[in-house]
């Protein structure tokens, strides 16, 4: 008995130590794993597309001034100790898959270069890990207000807000003031030399004296429709309703979103060389439109130059104009109004649903629900219906690139209106309130919602928006304060958005029925 103890007493030290051994063998064995598949040229394997590494190599962490070079596992994995096995797994499994059944020509890799898509894969806590002193000596005056703003907001903010490329250089990306923007889009274009002369409600083509800008305008006879969404449309939310009966009077509505083309003429008209805040002096109309404004009308001051490339440079011409704020919006409005002799503004969220129905009472002006144009999963795919109406008339996340296009791309609603749904979604007049409709009552002419509000409405829905939320009666609202979020300029502009780029404006014209003036 004795002996058949220290038999296995033997055996399990044997083992034991076995164990340990291969315990050993096994971690350095991982160890040597890790590090192996942790190389700037293992990463090169599954990651084909070149221009990933071309502009890694052409950016400020592979060419640091410490004369350190910055790898792939540095940015896009947390640090050790951190959950870096877990996320070297999860992202590693991933990119296997990618390789293996994907096309890496079908990737929208300019989608992937948002924040809103790096943030899940490149990680806050390795910036901070490398950049533990945000405020070296060598820091300019504007990166020492930009730090200081990072630590006030260090809940809400990330280091790729503001320094996406610098681990992929983009020559097109502006971290700045930029004070040279808008200037070559206006410079010699003097075509026109009066406004339109419009005394009928037809459609007309409205022209800028002094630029080669026009636009069109599509005269709407207004009347009667249901505001807002039946309680049984798919994907309602509360605030579309209960619905109402609302008549609108007659109005024009411009054809498309105002466009850059349209926005730089105002922006260049109204600009002064080197103002770059709204307290250094007011920007004026240029001589040509400044002869037509009458006695004692002021000009308009004009926004400030923006921080970075507003187009997000997606490219300017008859694209939408965006990250401009509410307030830039309506100042153009005043300034269109002054140099046309008409009265210009935003329309009203009756109005806006009104044009953007074309006559129609279903979610869209088009036939079918949200479902038929929704993303289907493999079963959809193979017994589904194929619906691709939708991609006809409207600019919306699945078709879109993730980002704005110009209004040739889609086809008009039945009153002649291009993009009311979707590409980019549009300012209203009225302040946003969840129960608006319910202070309406049936038969109301011309509502302009709440009195007060800290919100505005916008309509439409955007190029990054899913088909139920560019559905003609779909609200949103303004979020002035995170659109500012990563806004580094102290005070924050008041023209321009750091954090919006899928919000534009439509303008309205007033048309009086008795004398025929605008």
């Amino acid at each position: 008995m004795k002996h058949m103890r220290s038999f296995f007493k033997n055996r399990l030290y044997l083992l034991i130590l076995t164990g340990f051994i291969a315990g050993i063998g096994l971690t350095l064995l991982s160890h040597k794993g890790i590090e192996a598949t942790s190389t700037n040229g293992f990463c090169e394997v599954c990651h084909v597309h070149p221009h990933v590494f071309n502009s890694w190599k052409l950016s400020t962490h592979y060419d640091t001034r410490s004369g350190m070079r910055v790898g792939c596992v540095e940015c896009h994995l947390p640090p050790k100790g951190e959950g870096y096995l877990k996320e070297k797994i999860r992202l590693g499994a991933k990119d296997i898959y990618g390789f293996l059944f994907k096309d890496s020509a079908d990737f929208n890799w300019e989608a992937r270069r948002t924040v809103e898509m790096a943030q899940h894969f490149t990680y806050q806590e390795s910036c901070v890990k490398c950049h533990e002193n945000l405020f070296p000596r060598t820091l300019t005056k504007e990166g020492q207000e930009a730090h200081l703003y990072y630590t006030q907001k260090e809940d809400e903010l990330l280091c790729l807000n503001c320094h996406i490329d610098v681990g992929h250089y983009d020559p097109d990306r502006k971290h700045d003031k930029n004070v040279g923007f808008g200037r070559e889009a206006t410079a010699g274009r003097e075509v026109f030399t009066e406004p339109a002369q419009v005394s009928t409600l037809e459609s007309f083509t409205e022209t800028l004296p002094g630029t080669g800008v026009s636009f069109k305008m599509v005269a709407l006879p207004g009347g009667s429709f249901t505001m807002g969404s039946p309680g049984d449309e798919p994907f309602r939310k509360e605030d579309e309703g209960p619905a109402r009966k609302v008549t609108v009077s007659p109005f024009f509505m411009a054809e498309t979103e105002v466009t850059w083309e349209a926005f730089l003429a105002f922006y260049g008209a109204t600009a002064a060389e080197g103002r770059s805040t709204d307290t250094e002096g007011s920007r004026t109309i240029s001589d040509t439109l400044n002869s037509r404004l009458p006695a004692g009308v002021d000009a308009v001051t004009g926004p400030t130059p923006p921080y970075g490339q507003p187009d997000q440079n997606w490219g300017m011409g008859s694209r939408p104009a965006i990250t401009m704020s509410y307030y830039a919006a309506e100042t153009y409005c005043k300034w269109l109004s002054q140099v046309t002799g008409k009265n210009y503004r935003l329309p009203t969220e009756a109005e806006w649903e009104y044009a953007a129905r074309g006559g129609t009472q279903t979610p869209y002006f088009f036939e079918g629900e949200p479902r038929d144009f929704m993303k289907k999963g493999f079963l959809g795919r193979l017994f589904g219906k194929e619906n691709n109406l939708i991609n006809q008339y409207v600019i919306y996340e699945a078709n879109s690139l993730s980002r704005t296009q110009t209004p040739d791309k889609v086809e008009a609603n039945p009153f002649g209106l291009k993009n009311m749904l979707g590409n980019a979604a549009e300012y209203c007049a009225d302040w946003y309130a969840a129960d608006a409709y319910t202070l309406l009552t049936d038969g109301v002419t011309d509502p302009r919602g709440p009195a007060t509000g800290s919100e505005r409405v916008i309509r439409g829905g955007a190029f990054k928006s899913e088909a139920p939320y560019v559905r003609s009666a779909a609200r949103d609202q303004t979020q002035t304060e995170a659109w500012l979020k990563t806004d580094p300029q102290m005070p924050k502009s008041k023209w321009w958005l750091s954090d919006c780029n899928h919000v534009s404006f439509r303008v309205v014209c007033d048309f009086d029925e008795k004398t025929g003036k605008k």
